[in-house]
């Protein structure tokens, strides 16, 4: 009884992941004051693509993938109390008497949608042949087939199928989805 107890301690001990949540837009300076403590933090962050209202421009904007909220590494039983009182940072997500640790394999599948950019891919990836659909711009609601990606771009080529005409086209990526993807969401669950 007493070799569990120890090895339960020292499971207890031993740097866990947990949920963060931060002032409102300070998931950053949390992470800075953080770093400070020297502890290791994982802030997934997203690209979104928005158009100017008025010049119809796109505007790449930066944004947390989970608004409000960090992932921290830390041993509770040590640094809890300092975590909890950091500049930026609101409280540490828990159910009753302390914080609950998020599972390794959890943040290791977010990690994994990070793309050499820095940012998590939470877009279906496209294969030759997929139909797709263009969801906004000048092209909106018309069908076609996915060809292939441009390098160093993000663009993408679809084969356009109307009335009697095929044509290629070059779009933007987020201007596409896959067409299965859109009927599974529309289809009641």
């Amino acid at each position: 009884m007493v070799f569990s107890e120890t090895r339960e301690e020292k499971a207890h001990d031993l740097p866990r992941w947990y949920a963060v949540r931060t002032h409102p837009r300070q998931e950053d300076r949390a992470e800075f004051n953080l770093r400070a403590w020297q502890v290791e933090i994982f802030n997934p962050r997203m690209r979104e693509q928005r158009y100017n209202e008025f010049s119809g421009k796109p505007i790449n904007l930066n944004k947390p993938l989970f608004p409000s909220y960090i992932f921290a590494r830390f041993e509770a039983d040590k640094l809890l109390h300092k975590i909890w009182y950091t500049r930026g940072v609101q409280s540490v997500l828990g159910f009753g008497e302390g914080p609950a640790p998020i599972a390794d394999e959890l943040i290791d599948i977010i990690k994994s949608k990070v793309g050499v950019d820095g940012f998590v891919s939470i877009r279906e990836e496209l294969k030759p042949g997929d139909e797709v659909i263009i969801k906004n711009g000048p092209l909106k609601t018309l069908m076609g087939v996915f060809e292939r990606e441009m390098k160093s771009t993000d663009r993408v080529i679809i084969l356009l199928n109307a009335v009697n005409y095929q044509a290629r086209v070059m779009v933007e990526r987020h201007l596409v989805d896959k067409l299965d993807a859109l009927d599974e969401q529309s289809t009641p669950g």
